[in-house]
């Protein structure tokens, strides 16, 4: 039975909207891009464009930006009902290690 953060997650996917949430104790907004599960456990690749991180946020665009994160970790979640801006960067694949069993993913912009 998947969590209802992962399905939250799942249809802002569906939907290409934005997520703000706390991930590590830090505010993140966030474009989830694929959710599934690795090890049987539910995870999810996002691209940061705002907020907080440990490592340091990079420009809008920057490979450095994705972010790989267990489901049940996330906490204080909420999905922008707006259409905000769509973000993502130019080395966006499939073909990626944060999920084995892909569930649902956005496809890649102009590939």
């Amino acid at each position: 039975m998947l969590s209802a953060t992962y399905n939250l997650f799942r249809n802002a996917i569906l939907g290409e909207q934005q997520v703000i949430c706390t991930y590590e104790g830090r505010h993140r907004e966030l474009c989830p891009h694929i959710i599934g599960t690795k090890d049987g456990r539910e995870q999810a690749l996002l691209y940061q464009f705002a907020g907080e991180s440990s490592s340091g946020l990079k420009p809008d665009g920057s490979s450095d930006n994705w972010r790989c994160v267990r489901v049940d970790e996330l906490s204080d979640i909420s999905v922008r009902k707006a259409e905000g801006e769509w973000h993502t960067a130019s080395n966006y694949s499939a073909m990626q290690t944060c999920v084995d069993k892909i569930d649902v993913k956005v496809e890649a912009k102009g590939a």
